[in-house]
């Protein structure tokens, strides 16, 4: 099933009331449109956050991503600051898949880690508390998030 009549159907599916949950179909093509994106960007003001997600990646297989380097500060401003970057970095860029950082709603929130496709469909996403609950180096985290946004739709390590 390509991916755009996997969302196509599911849509259909829940117009019709007939939709009973994902498929692993659906998590396959996910899963696909991630291994096959050709350019991935990461708005980010420094490469910190970049070089963890790479090796996050390589670790599942994944192509590398490139820096995006744009100025996201206004992102805070927004409901969901971390969707607010991602879809600045897609509005700024042509490319397949954003991986964005940021708050996940309001100051103490927590951060959300998220990708995007080129439409601005959210993929997955992997999320950790506010750090001054966690205490974890700004690396640890994202490590840990883009960990958790695989794992959530199926990516296994190779590496």
């Amino acid at each position: 099933m390509a991916f755009e009549k996997m969302i196509k159907n599911a849509f259909d599916e829940s117009r019709n009331n007939c939709r009973f949950g994902d498929t692993i179909e659906e998590i396959k093509e996910i899963q696909d449109y991630i291994k096959n994106a050709e350019k991935i960007y990461i708005p980010n003001k420094d490469g910190i956050k970049v070089e963890v997600l790479n090796k996050v990646l390589n670790e599942y297989g994944l192509p590398n991503a490139e820096i995006l380097q744009i100025n996201t500060n206004t992102a805070d401003t927004n409901r969901i600051p971390a969707l607010a970057k991602a879809y600045m970095a897609l509005d700024q860029s042509e490319c397949d898949l954003i991986i964005a950082r940021g708050r996940l709603g309001i100051p103490g929130s927590g951060s959300l880690l998220i990708f995007i496709d080129n439409k601005g469909r959210i993929l997955t996403a992997g999320m950790s508390p506010s750090h001054v609950i966690h205490q974890k180096s700004l690396e640890e985290a994202v490590y840990e998030e883009a960990v958790e946004a695989l794992e959530k739709i199926g990516f296994e390590k190779v590496i």
